[in-house]
């Protein structure tokens, strides 16, 4: 059984959070199996049309999962570079959400039990 978050590591959490590129992020398929064939994370949405460079502004990418075919150069155990991408671009948006939920439960939580202390039971 893994111990709870402290709050200290929440707030490391939010740290990297809020320091990395703002959001939302996307999953881009760009190139093509030919080129450098990239699946990568973006700050603007995929058009469908598999860009080849430079047709696409290098400056909106965050992260690439795959740049042309990766054996050998990258060993993955399961091939899941879509997955992946699609992943990390979600993160950008889900772990604020999971932080902010995690505090609310948290103050829900201290909130009844000071009302339980006020009431004269215990907790």
């Amino acid at each position: 059984m893994s111990m709870p978050i402290t709050d200290s590591e929440l707030q490391e959490i939010d740290s990297r959070a809020q320091a990395a590129t703002p959001g939302p992020w996307h999953v881009r398929f760009l190139d093509d199996d030919a080129a450098a064939n990239l699946v990568a994370v973006s700050t603007v949405p995929d058009t469908g049309g598999g860009e080849r460079w430079p047709e696409w502004d290098n400056s909106e990418m965050v992260a690439a999962t795959l740049v042309q075919f990766p054996k050998p150069y990258v060993a993955s155990p399961d091939d899941r570079w879509d997955e992946n991408a699609a992943f990390i671009a979600h993160a950008r948006s889900d772990v604020p959400r999971l932080l902010a939920e995690v505090r609310r439960l948290r103050a829900l939580l201290e909130s009844a039990h000071h009302d339980d202390a006020d009431d004269g039971r215990s907790c």
